[in-house]
C-alpha cells in the first residue's frame, strides 16, 4: 500500500484548451477541499470550482473530479483538476498542491500504484505505457484489447493447463511405486503439444507487430542520382532534402515520419550506393547499408533513363538476399527508356517528381495485408522473452516426458510456470518494477 500523496501534470506541457493536474493518495480529497474551498465533493461528479493558492489568490476556474478509492485509476483517492490549458496555469496549480505536503510523482508512479493496488496486472500496465506511444491505429486496437485483459486471460488459461499437467507429475513423483499409466501419459503429451502450439502462434503473431507499435521503418536505396531525394520530397510534399544533378549529393541518412493510411512510417533517404574513393561518400554508403539492415521495408529505386550497370546489379543482389519486404521502383518513366525492365522484376513504374500515389497505394496495401491487428499479440520485449523461455521449457518438458524423467519434467514445468506468470504477476518485484515504471512519462 502506498501512503504518500503524489501529484503531477498529466497532459503535455504545451498550449491547449485543457491541462490536467492529477493527485492520488490519502490526502487527495483534503487537498481538493483546501484549494477549492469546498466543504465536500461528490465522487465521480464534475464540479466547476474556483482554485485558490496558499495566499487565497484566485488561480483559475476549473472542473474538479473526485474519484473515491477504490474506484479510481490507482485504487486510491484521486482528484483531477482540469484547468485552462497553457504553460503557466497548470504549473501554478501544481506548485500550490506541492505546498500542501504532497510529493511530486515519479515517472510511472500512478500506474505503479494501480498495479500495487490490484487495479491492473503487468500486461495491462505495459499496454498503458505503449498506447501513449502507439504509432498506428492498429496498434491502439491491439493495446486496447490487452488493457481490457485479453493477454491476462491467455496467461491464466495456459497457467491452468501447466498446473494441471504438473499435478499429474508431482503425484507420480510422490508415489513412485505406482507409475503413471499410458492414458495419463498421453493426456500429458497432448496438453504439452497444445501449450507449445499456443505459445508458438503467439510469438509468430507478435514478431509481425513491431512496426505497429514502433512505426514502420522504410529505407530508400539505389545508386546516386536515381531520384531518391526527389522521391522523399514528393512524399513529404516539401523540399526537405537537397536535390542536385551531381551524383553523391546525399552523404548522410535523412529520416522523416509521415502517416500512410493508419500507420506512422519513418522513411529514410540514403546516400547512393556505388564504388567510390571519396572517404566522406564511403562513410555515407556504410550508413546506407546500416539503415537498410534496420528497415522493415526497403524501396529499391532504379533509373529508367540509364542502362543497368554494376551499381544497379549490386542493389538487385542486395534486395534479392534479404527477408525484408521490398518494393522496386522504376523512376523517370517520363524520359526515354534505356534500362532493361525485365532484369528488375516486379516493379512500380512512375515519375516520382510528378506523382507518388502509386507507391503510397502499394505501401498501404502491404501494411494492411501483412500486419493483422485482430490477433492476440505481445507488445514488449519483456513479454516476448518470457514467452520464448516458457516455450523452451515446454519443448524440454516434452523431451523429458518421452524419456520418462519425471523430476526433470517437473523442473521444466515449474520454470515454464514461472516464465509465463512473469507477464502478469512476476515472482520478484522491486528492481524490475523500478526499471519498468521508470520508462513512463510523468502523470501516468
Amino acid at each position: 500500500m502506498c501512503y504518500d500523496t503524489i501529484v503531477a501534470i498529466s497532459t503535455p506541457k504545451a498550449i491547449g484548451a485543457v491541462s490536467i493536474v492529477r493527485v492520488s493518495g490519502d490526502k487527495a480529497l483534503q487537498v481538493a477541499k483546501q484549494i477549492t474551498k469546498k466543504s465536500s465533493l461528490v465522487p465521480r461528479y464534475a464540479t466547476l470550482c474556483k482554485l485558490f493558492d496558499s495566499n487565497d489568490e484566485l488561480l483559475d476556474e476549473a472542473v474538479v473530479i473526485y474519484f473515491q478509492a477504490p474506484h479510481s485509476y490507482t485504487g486510491e483517492d484521486v482528484v483531477e483538476f482540469q484547468c485552462h490549458g497553457g504553460l503557466i496555469v497548470a504549473n501554478m496549480v501544481l506548485k500550490t498542491v506541492l505546498g500542501l505536503d504532497v510529493s511530486l510523482a515519479m515517472p510511472g508512479e500512478f500506474s505503479k500504484r494501480a498495479y500495487i493496488n490490484g487495479k491492473m496486472d503487468l500486461s495491462q500496465v505495459q499496454a498503458v505505457s505503449n498506447i501513449i506511444k502507439a504509432q498506428s491505429e492498429s496498434a491502439v486496437k491491439v493495446l486496447s484489447r490487452q488493457i481490457s485483459g485479453e493477454l491476462a486471460e491467455f496467461v491464466r488459461q495456459n497457467k491452468a493447463s501447466l498446473v494441471e499437467v504438473l499435478a499429474f507429475i508431482e503425484v507420480g513423483i510422490d508415489y513412485g511405486d505406482e507409475p503413471i499409466d499410458d492414458s495419463t501419459t498421453r493426456q500429458i503429451e497432448d496438453k504439452l503439444e497444445v501449450l507449445k502450439n499456443s505459445m508458438t502462434k503467439l510469438l509468430q503473431n507478435s514478431t509481425q507487430k513491431d512496426g505497429l507499435m514502433q512505426g514502420f521503418y522504410i529505407s530508400i536505396i539505389g545508386k546516386p542520382n536515381v531520384g531518391k531525394s526527389s522521391f522523399l520530397n514528393a512524399l513529404l510534399c516539401e523540399n526537405a532534402v537537397i536535390v542536385s544533378n551531381e551524383p553523391g549529393t546525399t552523404r548522410d541518412t535523412i529520416t522523416k515520419a509521415i502517416k500512410i493510411g493508419d500507420n506512422i512510417v519513418h522513411i529514410s533517404d540514403t546516400a547512393g550506393i556505388r564504388q567510390t574513393t571519396n572517404d566522406i561518400e564511403a562513410k555515407g554508403i556504410k550508413m546506407t547499408k546500416q539503415t537498410f539492415a534496420n528497415s522493415d521495408i526497403v524501396v529499391a529505386m532504379f533509373d529508367n533513363s540509364s542502362k543497368l550497370d554494376d551499381d544497379d546489379k549490386y542493389i538487385l543482389n542486395l534486395v534479392k538476399n534479404t527477408d525484408k519486404i521490398v518494393i522496386k521502383i522504376l523512376n523517370k518513366i517520363d524520359l526515354k527508356n534505356k534500362l532493361d525492365k525485365d532484369k528488375i522484376g516486379n516493379h512500380i513504374a512512375m515519375s516520382v517528381e510528378k506523382n507518388a500515389d502509386k507507391f503510397i497505394d502499394k505501401l498501404q496495401e502491404i501494411l494492411t495485408q501483412s500486419f493483422d491487428s485482430s490477433q492476440l499479440s505481445l507488445v514488449s520485449s519483456r513479454q516476448i522473452e518470457a514467452t520464448k523461455k516458457c516455450l523452451a521449457n515446454i519443448v524440454s518438458s516434452q523431451k523429458s516426458s518421452s524419456s520418462n524423467d519425471m523430476e526433470l519434467l517437473s523442473f521444466e514445468l515449474n520454470e515454464a510456470l514461472k516464465n509465463i506468470s512473469s507477464i502478469t504477476e512476476p515472482y520478484s518485484h522491486d528492481q524490475m518494477l523500478d526499471v519498468m515504471f521508470g520508462e513512463f512519462c510523468l502523470g501516468k
